[in-house]
């Protein structure tokens, strides 16, 4: 009994210890992978792109302009729906079956985008 709560208590103190503290240092965390498969696949142009935005992430990096970017990227993704929204309603308007369907189709996958966005931290 005491070696599964000793062994739970090391799990859950390894565990907690790789979790990110602030959404710069999660962010930064989530670059180190990216250059990390990027280097396994021998991508030296993506590796240099991504050890730029690592050296720029940690020289300007602050949770509070991180959250504010991200509003601002739902704030757009939220415009860009209501575009779709318009769009579809004009082709209703027009009875075009395809351009419907095109449109249903770009509203669909605004929406998809905006579900992706709203569940990032960053």
């Amino acid at each position: 009994m005491k070696y599964r709560i000793a062994f739970a208590i090391t799990l859950f103190t390894l565990s907690a210890g790789s979790y990110a503290n602030t959404l710069c240092q999660e962010k930064e965390q989530d670059i180190q992978k990216e250059i990390s498969y990027a280097e396994k696949h021998n991508n030296q142009n993506r590796i240099n792109g991504l050890n730029k935005a690592l050296s720029e992430l940690r020289a300007n990096c602050t949770d509070s302009k991180l959250r504010a970017d991200h509003q601002k990227k739902i704030a757009k993704q939220k415009d860009e729906i209501a575009e779709r929204q318009r769009d579809l309603v004009e082709a209703k308007q027009k009875g075009d079956a395809d351009k419907i369907a095109k449109r249903e189709r770009k509203l669909a996958e605004a929406q998809d985008d905006l579900k992706k966005l709203e569940a990032r931290d960053y």
